[in-house]
């Protein structure tokens, strides 16, 4: 059975979502030391969902993914209580389809999920956690955001984070030529940021990175590149900062917006520091210490505060991206339940099979030299085939594969486990 455990945006606080996001790649093994067949673990900047093949009921699988997010994060069960939901069957795939089209985004049609559902699927095979079911789950997902994109206006009516967070900033600069600007991180939402800068009309742009990237990436993007040593007196000097990082712990704090002891001592100006320094946090875990927005002069916008901004979404983009999701969705669970039939016909065909290979032989000592009796018996068996086979395949489609699993072992003593029965054998004697 799929199970998906999700938190986001939509349930839980910015603070919890901050805290599950910081050791993701922990979570997938605890469960399969649990007893999951599989798990891949999808964690942004707005939702932590686990998503679980497992042999369990469904509320069973929920403590199950519960206790391994404990385990792996350290975070107390009662600390999640009431902020995750729990999906099962078929509101699984609809689910991921969903979130991998961006319809769940704090703005809907945001492009970034889908990369990052592609690198959870990468993360799961890494590690060794992934199953068959949840290859093919991803898989579709990712299938289903194509045609979303390609089939509807969602992808331009929503807006990247990293766009919306820039309208925001409309609002505080005047000119975006005049700013000061310092990119904190040198990864993907790093690259975007700097390309929506450069749109807007920043030219002033130097970055940083607490991992050491920042030269190679200034070179390719023809920036300053700022080391360590130089990090806090630039971020004191410029007007806007935008952190992008994957850092576990806050990278920019009071301690380098602050003038040192020494300057304020000496009476020496820091420019900028002061009205209209804006920091912009786009990192998650949140790449910004919280106090920063107490320094005077200083404003602080983080996911929190972009999310509440999100526009209202482009309604007939929207239901037009649904349909396919929901589509795309019954489409996996007919193939999944189909799929789930399949070795009870195959048991059944074997078995009908095999009977007719005996008769037919049965028919050649008989003097059958044309082959007229073995053409006809093959042409019944095919007939004879032709509606149980139709009828598993209904059954499944509609939930009911167990029926056909029943009947067929109640008729014939067959399980897809046991094809050979006894019915075979007295028929040949």
């Amino acid at each position: 059975m799929l199970v998906c455990v999700s938190a986001s945006h939509r349930t839980a606080s910015f603070e919890l979502l901050e805290r599950l996001s910081r050791t993701p790649d922990s979570v997938a093994p605890a469960l399969m030391a649990g007893g999951a067949q599989g798990a891949v673990v999808l964690a942004t900047c707005n939702r932590f969902e686990a998503y679980v093949e497992i042999d369990a009921e469904p509320a069973d699988a929920a403590d199950a993914v519960r206790d391994a997010v404990v385990t792996a994060t350290g975070i107390p069960a009662e600390d999640l209580d009431g902020s995750y939901q729990v999906l099962t069957d078929r509101r699984v795939p609809e689910h991921l389809f969903a979130v991998a089209s961006g319809l769940e985004s704090v703005v809907s049609g945001e492009g970034e999920i889908a990369g990052q559902v592609r690198r959870a699927l990468t993360t799961a095979r890494k590690s060794g956690t992934t199953s068959p079911e949840l290859e093919r789950l991803f898989q579709r997902a990712s299938q289903a955001q194509r045609k979303v994109k390609n089939d509807t206006a969602l992808s331009r009516a929503g807006r990247s984070l990293v766009r919306l967070a820039l309208e925001l900033a409309d609002s505080r600069i005047a000119d975006w030529g005049a700013e000061r600007v310092l990119l904190v991180g040198t990864g993907a939402y790093a690259a975007v940021t700097l390309a929506t800068l450069r749109e807007r009309g920043a030219m002033d742009i130097a970055v940083h990175s607490p991992s050491g990237r920042a030269a190679a990436f200034a070179k390719k993007h023809g920036i300053r590149a700022i080391t360590g040593d130089e990090y806090a007196t630039e971020a004191r000097r410029s007007t806007l900062l935008i952190t992008c990082t994957t850092a576990t712990e806050p990278v920019l704090g009071t301690e380098q917006l602050q003038r040192p002891v020494s300057a304020v001592a000496a009476g020496c100006p820091v420019a900028h520091q002061g009205p209209g320094q804006l920091v912009i946090d786009l990192g998650m875990p949140r790449n910004v210490d919280p106090a920063v927005s107490q320094l005077e002069g200083v404003a602080l916008l983080d996911l929190e505060t972009i999310r509440l901004h999100a526009p209202l979404e482009e309604l007939q983009a929207t239901d037009a991206a649904r349909s396919i999701v929901s589509a795309a969705a019954a489409d996996f669970h007919v193939v999944g339940a189909r799929q789930s039939v399949t070795p009870a016909v195959v048991a059944l065909r074997s078995h009908i099979f095999g009977l007719l290979e005996d008769e037919i032989e049965r028919a050649r000592r008989r003097g059958d030299e044309d082959g007229r009796v073995e053409q006809s018996m093959r042409h019944l068996a095919g007939v004879l085939l032709h509606t149980p086979t139709t009828r598993a395949h209904d059954l499944a489609d509609a939930g009911r594969a167990h029926e056909f699993l029943g009947a067929l072992e109640t008729l014939y003593g067959l399980t897809p486990d046991n094809p050979a029965s006894e019915a075979s054998g007295t028929a040949t004697a």
